[in-house]
């Protein structure tokens, strides 16, 4: 029995709730070569990804994401770290949904910024914690990147927007190590009702990636657990849809 989330709706996927797990995947292009995101993003729908993700790392990046949606029949994430400039600038240009840390998007009027933006346009924002970027002060906590460590960086993330009045968010707490993101997602679950995005981060080649996201979003998705998902593979992105498909077809068979 899958837990029930918030539904947040992504372009024209919804997730949370009772809709079905989404897969997702993220473009290695350069954003600016519009041309090649397009075909990349085409064949990744062919495949059977559902949500995509492409890195935003600058203005020039963000003008092209018009051009993109207009070719491509998924919905369109955005990428931004560091920068609120650059994140208000990719929601004003029509992304569906954006990525951000806000405890590195900047001081409060920054965060704020990016928050009004996506009110405004009625986007959802994905937040969460990466056992490689777990912030000082947390990581003196708790000494290393334990499942706990995670779930607090997380929160101070969604702290932050709840403060701003903005709820129209998606969670994701992603390791490198199957046993702590296991433990991670399962705790955290149990004390939130956004939607899950699950994910192990740095999974690496292919057999590692079969093998890690097999495991923990195996684990994951049987608890009834997680909401979208991405298996990070290093190299051609169209590996992660066959993966995931074999991952969700031998979970609801």
């Amino acid at each position: 029995m899958r837990k029930k989330t918030q539904v947040v709706k992504i372009g024209n996927v919804a997730i949370g709730g009772e809709n079905p797990v989404a897969i997702q995947s993220m473009t290695k292009t350069d954003t600016k070569d519009i041309e090649a995101t397009v075909a990349q993003i085409q064949t990744l729908t062919d495949a059977g990804c559902q949500i995509v993700r492409s890195a935003i790392y600058d203005e020039e990046c963000a003008r092209c994401i018009p051009a993109i949606k207009d070719a491509i029949r998924i919905p369109f994430v955005a990428d931004v770290h560091f920068d609120a400039h650059i994140a208000v600038a990719a929601i004003e240009c029509g992304v569906d949904k954006i990525r951000i840390n806000p405890g590195n998007i900047g001081d409060k009027d920054k965060i704020v910024s990016v928050v009004d933006a996506a009110k405004a346009h009625h986007i959802p924002i994905r937040v969460g914690a990466n056992s490689g970027s777990i912030p000082a002060d947390v990581l003196e906590q708790y000494g290393k990147p334990t499942a706990d460590a995670l779930i607090e960086s997380a929160l101070q993330n969604i702290r932050i927007l709840e403060k701003q009045g903005f709820t129209d968010i998606v969670v994701a707490i992603k390791s490198s190590n199957v046993n702590v993101c296991v433990e991670a997602y399962r705790k955290i679950s149990k004390i939130l009702d956004y939607p899950l995005h699950l994910g192990v981060t740095e999974a690496g080649t292919c057999n590692n990636a079969i093998i890690k996201s097999s495991v923990a979003l195996g684990a994951l998705l049987l608890d009834g657990i997680g909401d979208t998902f991405r298996v990070s593979v290093t190299g051609d992105p169209v590996q992660e849809i066959a993966i995931a498909k074999e991952i969700l077809d031998n979970i609801i068979q």
